[in-house]
């Protein structure tokens, strides 16, 4: 039983359109919307309607588009190699991609989407983040990610302490123009509660939100408990746990029990898993946790550093999705494709606030099982 806290910050910028077309050839025939719609889980469309102000046909053509731009940035991750620093959403379908190199501009055009010279790689902002894991555990430090918008690692730091916190930066050897640091006004604390509840129980004492369903069991926070506690409903046993550092576990349920590909919108539905494609920042994605329900947001930053009570997690997506203790562990879905388990965060669903994700990823590799999808 661990418990701690989250907090975050968020930039943008802007490109093409697909959307606007998308939205406008859609809203001729409701018909089509409708149809499209079914496509997705109602309780998905729903939530994105409730929590990001928009219509039914925004809903879908946002779905469809950003399904379209993660391909895309997928691809030129990969074309580009060593000059990819990264790539965000802005609006509902502006896809941009950082280069380092002023000739890979043509390709990223090419493909759709607009190219930002920068000066730092993803790789080398991802290997300054990782030099900075033992040199920002103070606990004048919140967190701590890769900001892809601003090409820099942006660290949120308690008012007082930026002298101490710019001195360690520099002792690790990280570039100063590399890194903003930001002032923390709220301490990240993981979303577990002890309170009873539905989701599963740990060790008969406290409760968290299923992840997703994997071969043999399902994937949830390494908080919620360590290797060898037991859980009801589903009835199972922790077989990996990794917090901190991580924050994944991996429960082995009964043979009675049946893994559905398939995510809780408490709407009376199911949101059905088909993949873990990982979404590019600024996608809009919607959580699922035991205690508030199903909310949605956008993704602020991936590789984020978090420094609970317990110790740094890193490797996380931040988002400015809600969530409170109890939903720890639970779905994070980009459309029908996993994302990542509920670790912590800041705020509350009446407030607002930001939360934190494990990718989901990395928490089936680690137990060698394979997403169950539908």
């Amino acid at each position: 039983m661990r418990h701690t806290s989250l907090r975050a910050v968020a930039v943008a910028t802007a490109t093409v359109g697909l959307f606007a077309g998308t939205i406008s050839a859609v809203a001729a025939a409701p018909s089509d919307v409708e149809a499209a719609s079914s496509g997705y889980a109602p309780g998905l469309v729903a939530a994105m309607e409730r929590d990001l102000n928009l219509s039914t046909a925004q809903a879908v053509a946002q779905l469809e588009a950003q399904e379209n731009l993660a391909v895309t940035q997928q691809g030129l991750a990969k074309s580009l190699g060593a000059t990819y620093a990264g790539a965000w959403v802005e609006g509902t379908d502006a896809l941009h991609v950082a280069v380092t190199d002023a000739t890979e501009a043509a390709d990223v055009r090419a493909a759709g989407a607009t190219p930002v010279t920068v000066d730092n790689s993803l790789k080398a902002l991802d290997a300054w983040t990782a030099d900075l894991d033992g040199a920002l555990s103070s606990s004048d430090v919140t967190t701590y990610r890769v900001d892809v918008q601003t090409n820099q690692i942006v660290v949120d730091v308690v008012k007082g302490a930026e002298a101490e916190v710019a001195a360690a930066v520099a002792a690790a050897g990280v570039p100063a123009d590399a890194v903003t640091l930001a002032t923390a006004t709220e301490r990240p604390r993981t979303l577990i509660n002890v309170i009873g509840g539905n989701a599963y129980y740990i060790d008969n004492v406290s409760r968290c939100s299923v992840g997703f369903s994997a071969t043999g069991g399902f994937v949830t926070a390494g908080h919620c408990g360590d290797v060898g506690s037991t859980t009801t409903s589903p009835t199972g046993t922790f077989t990996r746990s990794s917090f901190p550092g991580n924050d994944y576990g991996y429960v082995s349920t009964g043979s009675d029990d049946v893994s559905v590909g398939a995510v809780n919108n408490y709407a009376g539905g199911n949101v059905a898993v088909q993949g873990s494609t990982p979404a590019a920042v600024g996608a809009t994605v919607c959580r699922s946790g035991s205690t508030t329900g199903w909310h949605c947001g956008t993704i602020q930053a991936l590789n984020a550093t978090v420094n609970y009570a317990e110790g740094s997690v890193t490797g996380l997506i931040r988002t400015n999705v809600c969530a409170e203790p109890g939903d720890s562990g639970g779905s994070l879905l980009a459309g029908s494709q996993a994302q990542g388990m509920t670790s912590g965060g800041s705020g509350n669903c009446t407030s607002g606030g930001q939360t934190y994700f494990q990718p989901v990823g990395e928490a089936l590799s680690a137990a060698g099982v394979s997403l169950v999808t539908s």
